[in-house]
């Protein structure tokens, strides 16, 4: 038979009576003759809830307890509706990570897929089993430890079950019917695209867009899983969602695809560098063994410190989330009082959001750098960092000016337009 992957978001699931909406979509599937892999979340907002009992028990937790604990609200939803499908007379069995197995590596809390035996599941829809409900997030280490996959590991699951079992498609039901153009709520001329380009998604996701995890879109690029992005709370037809595919499958696509922003981004500068060999190395090894999360990385050409000088000076700017400015700070003070490099001035700016522009379009036409900046620069709106890719420009701009840059972009490459 043919197989469908369908993964439900928490707020999919957050009640019994969602539950029961879901297992409705799931029965539809399968009278339409597919064998389907359903693939759950913990019912919307029990995992933070979770985390929560866990971190006051113990402030230094165990991670294999933490992941024994947080795991457990897939297993719940996992078997509320394998129980609803049976009473739909859909026949249908749950399984948790180590059933299957999903076997991952022992990084608890950030797992990774090392291989979904397709064994234990094909067995049971040769018995006659319709439907297979798995446990999303989580899996179990060789030591026979149960893990967990880190932020989005259900998305990603749905994809790893979707490239194992060689489905035909592999759906997320969301709170969103697809893919925008931008968020609606920041305008309302942003559009629903029917397609996007496995590329434009993973870069959209890695700059803010909270429709799909990086790492399940990085996983279906590699093995060409076809994603629909629909509503769990809209019928769905075949023409409903955002298909992700690869390139190939998309006849025409326009130069921009989407606009993404960032709102909580911080800028530091370190000033007066010394220009030698090796430096930005330091920099950037003391910020990475402190956890720090780097993306845009700016480095000025070098100057003399005074006309006479014989050692050259630049100044080393660069992005980070907010939150991680007093680590990156404390890291970099150690780096500097160990001797590693020096500078003269550290200078934070706390107040930056970053908008990207992203097309695959970009690869063939020129001028798109050139109108985006026209168009911040008609509202008055000051860049501050500018970096690009084959397919992507993205800047650091004032926050307060956030909304305003978006809707600017939208307009002047007509997203709204089909």
């Amino acid at each position: 038979m043919p197989l469908l992957v369908m993964k439900f978001g928490g707020t999919s699931v957050a009640d019994l009576g969602r539950i029961e909406n879901a297992a409705r979509k799931v029965k539809a599937e399968v009278a339409r003759g597919y064998d389907v892999i359903v693939i759950v979340s913990a019912m919307s907002g029990r995992t933070n809830e979770m985390v929560g009992w866990v971190e006051a028990t113990s402030k230094l937790y165990d991670a294999r307890e933490y992941d024994a604990v947080v795991s457990s609200g897939e297993n719940v939803t996992a078997g509320l509706m394998a129980l609803r499908l049976q009473e739909m007379d859909v026949p249908a069995r749950s399984w948790q990570g180590w059933q299957v197995p999903i076997n991952t590596t022992s990084a608890h809390g950030a797992a990774r897929f090392v291989s979904i035996p397709r064994e234990n599941i094909d067995a049971k829809f040769a018995e006659g089993f319709k439907v297979a409900v798995v446990a999303g997030f989580q899996g179990v280490s060789p030591e026979g430890r149960v893990t967990t996959l880190g932020r989005g590991g259900s998305d990603t699951t749905a994809v790893a079950f979707a490239a194992a079992f060689n489905a035909e498609r592999c759906d997320i039901y969301t709170d969103v019917d697809g893919v925008y153009t931008t968020d609606p709520r920041i305008t309302k001329k942003a559009r629903k695209l029917d397609r996007i380009a496995f590329e434009e998604m993973l870069e959209l996701a890695s700059l803010g867009a909270k429709v799909l995890q990086t790492r399940s879109v990085e996983l279906a690029m590699r093995y060409k899983v076809r994603l629909r992005v629909v509503s769990s709370f809209e019928e769905v037809t075949d023409t409903s969602g955002t298909l992700v595919c690869d390139e190939e499958d998309i006849m025409e696509s326009k130069v921009v695809s989407g606009v993404a922003y960032s709102r909580d981004e911080a800028k530091m500068t370190l000033l007066k560098v010394e220009d030698r060999p090796g430096v930005a190395a330091a920099i950037f090894g003391t910020l990475a063994d402190a956890g720090v999360n780097v993306d845009m990385i700016v480095q000025n050409i070098s100057e003399l410190a005074t006309p006479a000088a014989t050692r050259a000076y630049t100044d080393m700017t660069f992005s980070l989330p907010t939150n991680q400015v007093d680590r990156a700070r404390v890291a970099i003070e150690a780096a500097v009082a160990g001797g590693a490099f020096a500078f003269s001035e550290l200078v934070t700016d706390t107040d930056v959001a970053k908008i990207s522009v992203v097309g695959i379009g970009m690869r063939s036409q020129v001028g798109v750098a050139a109108r985006m900046f026209a168009a911040l620069a008609a509202e008055n709106v000051n860049i501050k960092v500018i970096t690009t890719s084959e397919i992507k420009i993205s800047v650091l701009i004032d926050r307060k000016y956030m909304e305003l840059a978006v809707q600017a972009l939208h307009d002047t490459f007509e997203l709204e337009k089909a």
